[in-house]
């Protein structure tokens, strides 16, 4: 009984002393927007278009200039399947601009922001 006791105190211990140093190291997230979307007009010779974003970054709480996001995209194309697709961009503070080649056939039916890495937040 004595034994189990010690084994619940221990362990108490060390998930406290864990749990504050998770609360030292708190995590915060830049805040993207999206701003200007277009598509090119094709670009010849191969006949690709390139899709173009303007992400507006918010970073005010976070204690670097830069990090890692994803966008997923949703690719239909003329004679195929509609395909879901994710690319890995690097934000920087303030904004970001963005881009993709699609082929001539490809159009970008939506797009969304996934996987923003956490900051170290600024003290």
């Amino acid at each position: 009984m004595v034994r189990s006791f010690v084994a619940g105190l221990l362990a108490g211990g060390i998930s406290f002393v864990g749990a504050a140093h998770a609360a030292s190291q708190l995590a915060c997230w830049p805040v993207l927007e999206f701003k200007d979307v277009r598509f090119s007009e094709m670009q010849p010779p191969r006949n690709e278009r390139k899709w173009t974003a303007v992400l507006a970054v918010d970073a005010s709480r976070c204690a670097t200039t830069s990090g890692r996001f994803a966008i997923v995209f949703s690719r239909a194309k003329e004679n195929g399947m509609t395909v879901d697709f994710q690319e890995q961009f690097t934000w920087r503070a303030t904004s970001v601009e963005v881009s993709l080649d699609f082929w001539s056939d490809e159009a970008v039916e939506r797009y969304w922001l996934n996987n923003v890495e956490p900051c170290p937040c600024a003290r």
